[in-house]
């Protein structure tokens, strides 16, 4: 879904500034699927709310072969971008989809869900991302609910400065993304920038905001965000956008959404309010209330 018309910018009066930089942290996970933790837990509250952010990448199939196999989830939802190669979802709610070069898998694991993403491909290269969203609280016992949106799906714009936008949810420059949340009214950028392109995009002061930088580099402000770096946006109430200039050809995730401002217990791939509510939920996992 690409529009080739021109859009008018964004008109950003004063960007916000980098608070810091963010080095991700190399893990694994599944089994044994490598991976770099650019989001971590010690940042669930300054990037409220977002819970986690997994970058993946390589030609070598060792490092993705194993997948992610059956594993539990509890009120939050999971939303993986794949930029090459795929995987394939099943979970205990009978939902099924293949998540292929461009695509994104929704999910809203709710009260409870049991799924696997395991790969359908021996060699090649496998690239993506997961970002979690937190529920609040009155949604976080909601119904599991899940949403294969390929690639042709996501809606599509370039700028005139040649910046290509792919708007996976929220809104962008007038066009509504993919997806839409009112609670945390996530925004979600892919975007594109051609050597010394500069982007502009209006946040409201109230959300949380990062920009991770996958291929090449930007500059903010007076702040130089190379890549494999997150820069956290500061917080700042006379403060109305983010804009970024490209050093060298350069590929970013943009991320903001609403704060919940609720408490944050997790334990695992469980995410609730309370402690009482974690030993619940490993309790209907332990029980097979999950599936």
């Amino acid at each position: 879904m690409t529009s080739s018309l021109n859009v008018p910018p964004n008109a950003v009066k004063q960007a916000r500034d980098v608070e810091r930089l963010i080095v991700g942290q190399a893990t694994s996970d599944g089994a044994g699927v490598k991976l770099t933790r650019v989001l971590t837990q010690p940042l669930q509250r300054r990037l409220d709310p977002f819970l986690m952010l997994d970058a993946f990448g390589t030609d070598n199939p060792d490092d993705y072969i194993g997948g992610f196999p059956d594993h539990p989830h509890r009120g939050f939802e999971t939303i993986t971008y794949m930029i090459a190669g795929r995987m394939r979802h099943r979970d205990s709610a009978g939902h099924e989809g293949l998540l292929q070069n461009g695509g994104v898998q929704w999910m809203t694991a709710g009260r409870g869900i049991i799924h696997s993403e395991l790969p359908e491909q021996e060699a090649g290269r496998m690239e993506g991302f997961q970002l979690w969203l937190n529920l609040p609280a009155k949604d976080k016992m909601s119904a599991p609910w899940y949403r294969d949106i390929q690639s042709d799906a996501i809606p599509e714009f370039s700028t005139d400065a040649g910046v290509k936008v792919r708007v996976i949810a929220g809104e962008s420059h007038g066009v509504q993304g993919a997806m839409q949340r009112e609670a945390t009214q996530p925004l979600y950028l892919d975007l594109y920038l051609p050597d010394e392109a500069s982007f502009e995009q209006i946040l409201p002061a109230t959300h949380n905001a990062f920009v991770y930088v996958y291929q090449g580099g930007l500059v903010m402000g007076e702040t130089t965000v190379p890549s494999q770096r997150m820069a956290i946006l500061k917080n700042q109430v006379d403060r109305d956008g983010a804009i970024m200039k490209a050093q060298g050809p350069t590929r970013a995730l943009l991320i903001a959404g609403q704060p919940l401002n609720e408490p944050i217990a997790q334990y695992g791939p469980f995410v609730m309010n309370s402690n009482e509510e974690i030993f619940q939920a490993v309790a209907d996992f332990k029980a097979g209330r999950l599936a």
